[in-house]
This record gives C-alpha cells, structure tokens and sequence, in this order.
C-alpha cells in the first residue's frame, strides 16, 4: 500500500490524539492561567505533529527520518512536561497517566516508522 498523505499515517494521526489531549489539558483553570508551562506543552505537542507532516514532504527517506527523529525528541518533551503538569497539581494522577500513555504510544509508532523506513529505504515508501 502506497500511502500519498500524511494524514493517512499512523503516527501522525497519534500524535494529533496527543495534541488534542494537551490542547484539553491546557484549558483547565490552573494550567490556563500558567502562560509559560502552557505554552511549552503546546509547542512540543505541535511540534509532534507537524514535523511529522513536514518530513512526509522530504524526497528521501533519510530526511523524513530526520523530522520522524525531532518529531519522537517533541514527543519525549511533552512526557517530560507531564511531570511537570502533575508536580504543580494542575492535572490528576487519571489525567497524567492517560498523557504519559499517549506519549508513549505516540513514541513507539514514530520510532517503529523510522526503523521501518531505515529497512525499506527506496527513497519513499
């Protein structure tokens, strides 16, 4: 199966669940109020997402693997926000668990990506 857009990727459309599970996080009331640590998430979790979108766009696959490489980076900073979120009580142990999984998730699809583009690497997949 040849796949002609992003969208159609597992690991992007992961990392838009995660995304839209930060984007949640981020409207309860301590959280919103905390520009800084709000906006650090939100980054890292758009920064998932897209550099994703923006290496499926490369003309190799040694490229996309690099953008798939700071994609799963952006990744591990929202699991390393989460502790933060947690630490300041602005999420609940239910709420930090179900983020730690989505990044999780979201890791272990990007990197099974680029291990599977390292193996089939006829310059797009």
């Amino acid at each position: 199966m040849t796949i002609t857009r992003f969208e159609d990727l597992t690991c992007w459309k992961k990392a838009r669940e995660l995304l839209n599970y930060v984007f949640d996080l981020c409207e309860k009331e301590k959280l919103s109020k905390d520009f800084g640590t709000k906006d650090q998430i939100r980054r890292a979790s758009v920064s998932v997402m897209n550099n994703i979108s923006e290496g499926f766009g490369r003309y190799s696959n040694k490229q996309f693997t690099q953008f798939l490489d700071y994609a799963n980076a952006s990744c591990l900073e929202v699991r390393s926000m989460s502790y933060v979120l947690l630490d300041r009580k602005y999420i609940s142990e239910e709420e930090f668990n179900e983020l730690y999984s989505l990044t999780i998730e979201s890791s272990n699809q990007i990197v099974g990506f680029i291990k599977y583009l390292d193996k089939n690497d006829p310059k797009k997949f």
